[in-house]
């Protein structure tokens, strides 16, 4: 599998960790899910130092970029895909961070939401939409669907599909205009 063609899978625990909140165990959630080709992008507030060290002992390998003054985006890749990371091109490393010039097809990122609090849910997906160019999607999978942001994402212009699951959580796919 080459690196273009891998799921890429986003966790942006900024916001918890300015709220003095232990993002620790949602990052854990989020890698349990990860596949072996599977990108994992994490967004901090810090350098994550210590996560570095004990995915390594989990069989990920991961490489750090300062992308602003209180955001670290880590992208986190199983130790056979390690050489993924060898490129220190920051449009390789960080592509939801990029413009719309720096990347020539759409991007997708992937969020498990479930068994989060509102309105977590809600402002996971929209700060990734936020880091979207046009035609980027975003796919949420949420406890139930999502009310409250399909009206933001009507408002907002986005086109999108839903697929209620049998276990009552929902599969919504977005795109951004």
């Amino acid at each position: 599998m080459e690196r273009q063609d891998a799921k890429i899978v986003e966790l942006d625990v900024r916001e918890q960790l300015k709220s003095k909140l232990e993002p620790f165990q949602l990052i854990m959630d989020t890698v349990k899910t990860l596949g072996k080709d599977d990108i994992f992008v994490l967004h901090a507030t810090f350098k994550p130092t210590p996560l570095l060290g004990f995915l390594k002992m989990k069989g990920l390998v991961g490489q750090s970029v300062m992308y602003d003054k209180e955001h670290w985006i880590t992208t986190f890749v199983h130790k056979k895909n390690k050489t993924w990371l060898e490129t220190t091109d920051e449009s390789k490393v960080a592509p939801k961070a990029q413009s719309a010039s720096a990347l020539s097809s759409p991007s997708l990122i992937e969020l498990d939401n479930r068994g989060l609090e509102p309105p977590q849910p809600m402002v996971r997906t929209l700060a990734a939409l936020e880091r979207c160019k046009p035609g980027d999607e975003v796919h949420i999978h949420n406890d139930r669907v999502p009310v409250f942001l399909i009206e933001e994402l009507n408002s907002l212009g986005c086109t999108y599909t839903i697929e209620e699951q049998p276990d009552g959580t929902a599969k919504v796919q977005i795109r951004k205009p």
